[in-house]
């Protein structure tokens, strides 16, 4: 039996602005008003965890009420039709999931758990409410994010590397490319494998071989699944 045609899709913060969801490097976006070493460094959550609990408990609950956009819906579509899907992610958002896309790694983490201070490997859903000061782990340690920081490592960037390489198509959405180690794992797919990235700005944003589809999320994504899904592949026109 022909193993399925395998998408890798890495999207990136523009696919979930189009659910309302605000981007960090928005003139509007998150970090105008909350200097970055303030709410998303360790060095920031040692002087102040008052101040980074408050900042992600109010971005949770804007999380909880945005809905996956049309761009989320058609990759589940297509895996439904029998495709391989696999989502790499730099949003720490649920919106892939709840669309329904089931292959979804999240590089930054998670911002509807928590986790220990001390052990990473406690993690805790927050199916509702946020994080307070005196909330603790298994281990008694204070519970923070399950979010990757800046100045912290990507435990799931050697996973990520590897779906890349396996990909019979890679799609990148929504991403500027911009945010290492995530913006290299281009340079991880087979010569020969094909790659088109979706955002208004593709033209200025595309590597050399890359094929750029200058459209948002919510257009590019749904119209190139539609073909594939009738073609029963993933090639281009």
């Amino acid at each position: 039996m022909t193993a399925p045609p395998h998408l890798v899709v890495f999207t990136g913060s523009g696919i979930s602005a189009e659910s309302g969801i605000k981007t960090f490097r928005a003139s509007d976006g998150l970090w105008e008003d909350h200097p970055v070493e303030e709410v998303a460094t360790p060095a920031g959550w040692q002087r102040d965890p008052q101040r980074v609990l408050a900042f992600y408990n109010l971005r949770r609950e804007q999380i909880r009420k945005a809905k996956p956009n049309a761009a989320h819906k058609a990759l589940a579509a297509l895996e439904k039709d029998g495709f391989r899907v696999s989502v790499v992610t730099q949003n720490i958002d649920d919106l892939h999931e709840r669309a329904g896309s089931r292959d979804v790694l999240h590089l930054h983490g998670e911002i509807l758990k928590a986790r220990s201070s001390v052990d990473v490997r406690l993690r805790y859903p927050l199916p509702k409410g946020g994080i307070a000061l005196g909330d603790i782990c298994d281990k008694g340690s204070q519970l923070r994010p399950d979010v990757v920081w800046f100045g912290e490592s990507v435990p799931l960037f050697e996973d990520a590397c590897e779906l890349v390489s396996q990909a019979d198509f890679l799609l990148v959405v929504g991403t500027s490319l911009a945010v290492m180690p995530a913006a290299s794992l281009l340079s991880y797919i087979d010569l020969d494998t094909p790659c088109a990235l979706v955002d208004p700005d593709a033209d200025a944003l595309t590597p050399p071989g890359v094929l750029a589809i200058n459209t948002t999320a919510g257009e590019g994504v749904p119209a190139l699944v539609n073909q594939w899904r009738k073609q029963g592949n993933l090639m281009l026109p």
